[in-house]
């Protein structure tokens, strides 16, 4: 499209693990480009991603093709920079790879389903991008220019049952008072009528019609009815808007992993899809961060200390004995359970329409776990007792419910000396944070403690 030259373009199987990378045979015989949000180099007129200075432009719609079809590795090959623009769609690439197949692999999917929403805003340009939980992967797009010809368009589309035969064909379009600029600009030097919709927003004159059919090498150029340069038929009503999703899909390959969640988006484009692929990057690393932090309970395991075991060590009784099971000890770090149920006494008046556990119980309940940890330094841990010292850093997330599981996780922030433990302590609710803080505690012999 933009740089004019002719390119060859070869899809080729890749193993597992592999996703996407792009080969520039014309540079070398390693010079790959990784599709990764963190490559990108440019966004003016498409997405160009590099690496190592070699760069790989217009990827969008190639990358949408992949995802129509449901590829997960392979390594492209091309002899130039810039991918085709063939239609100004990813109809031909997708016909092109329906017709060489594709192999199923020995590994299992791997998606990332969002868990809560992430906003991408531009004010400037009025653009707004949000990523929605949601069980599918769905795109909604809504377009206004501002156009007479275009008007207010929106499209929705389920990306595993309907974009590949429904939106990959939906064709790139321009308007014609941007192809001044981009003649200038030294752009679409491949440029064609027959590759890209030409929006015709005002009147025309022959002497223009006649200018633009030499900078587009045709005989003649007519408008023979208002909106669309040539008289080009569109294939949907709304295939500006549905090129805008295809475009969205392709930028969003970039995030490296298949999501799960209903998109929305408002006058998106490249520099922004991109911006708001970056955030959603952001946050599966941070939720991937988190999660390998979360401590594995398997109901099925015996714990390393039961009820009885921990009822004679721990001073607490009931109604304030708040950990019920350990079931990860080691020198430190400590991992309790405690389940939560309708019958704690804490509910008869704390919301006991609508009941919720105190967030200052959940601290007590890993202080509780964390005496654990410390009273395995004495001999005879039923002869000391715990006392608070200080609390930092306290956050409470989310709540607590009748039914919960509340898993509490106690690291040693320093080694334990003469008693006083400092420990970082985070409590899970399968793999959402409910609470955490910085405890510090004492532990004193009863003697001692009665004076």
């Amino acid at each position: 499209m933009h740089t004019g030259k002719k390119v060859k373009v070869t899809f080729k199987p890749a193993p597992v693990d592999h996703g996407f990378v792009f080969k520039r045979i014309d540079v070398s015989d390693t010079a790959l480009v990784r599709v990764d949000v963190d490559n990108v180099v440019d966004t003016s007129r498409g997405t160009t991603i590099g690496e190592k200075g070699v760069k790989v432009s217009t990827i969008e719609h190639t990358l949408a093709a992949l995802i129509a079809m449901d590829i997960d590795n392979v390594l492209i090959e091309l002899d130039a920079q810039e991918l085709p623009i063939l239609d100004g769609s990813a109809k031909l690439l997708v016909e092109a790879l329906v017709e060489a197949g594709v192999q199923e692999q020995d590994a299992e999917k791997e998606y990332f389903k969002i868990t809560e929403n992430i906003y991408h805003i531009d004010p400037e340009h009025n653009v707004e991008l949000i990523a929605v939980p949601s069980d599918e992967m769905q795109v909604t797009v809504m377009i206004d220019y501002k156009s007479p010809i275009l008007g207010f368009q929106h499209a929705t589309c389920n990306i595993a049952t309907e974009f590949k035969d429904q939106f990959a064909d939906a064709r790139t379009f321009v308007f014609l008072h941007e192809l001044d600029y981009l003649f200038e600009q030294n752009l679409i030097k491949g440029g064609d009528t027959d590759n890209a919709l030409v929006v015709v927003d005002r009147v025309v004159d022959d002497g223009e019609l006649n200018r633009l059919a030499k900078k587009f090498n045709k005989p003649k150029i007519e408008v023979l009815k208002e909106g669309i340069l040539n008289n080009v038929e569109l294939r949907y009503s709304n295939e500006p808007a549905r090129h805008k999703l295809l475009d969205i899909v392709g930028d969003l390959a970039l995030v490296g992993i298949p999501i799960k969640a209903k998109i929305i988006a408002s006058r998106p484009g490249h520099t922004n899809n991109v911006l708001f692929a970056k955030k959603i990057k952001a946050h599966i690393k941070e939720q991937k961060s988190k999660n390998k932090n979360v401590p594995h309970y398997d109901p099925n395991k015996k714990p390393i200390f039961d009820i009885n075991h921990i009822a004679k060590n721990l001073p607490h009784k009931y109604p304030f004995l708040l950990v019920d099971k350990i079931i990860e000890l080691t020198e430190n770090m400590v991992v309790g359970v405690k389940n939560v149920t309708y019958n704690e006494p804490f509910f008869q008046g704390h919301f006991p329409g609508n009941p919720v556990m105190p967030g200052v119980l959940q601290i007590e309940a890993m202080a509780q776990t964390g005496g654990i940890l410390v009273l395995q330094t004495v001999t005879d841990p039923q002869n000391w007792d715990t006392f608070f010292l200080k609390i930092d850093n306290a956050k409470f997330k989310n709540k607590v419910v009748p039914g919960d599981t509340l898993v509490l996780k106690l690291e040693l922030l320093s080694p334990i000396r003469r008693g006083i433990c400092e420990m970082r302590g985070t409590a899970y609710v399968g793999d959402k944070i409910t609470c955490e803080a910085d405890l510090v505690a004492k532990i004193i012999r009863k003697t001692d403690a009665n004076g």
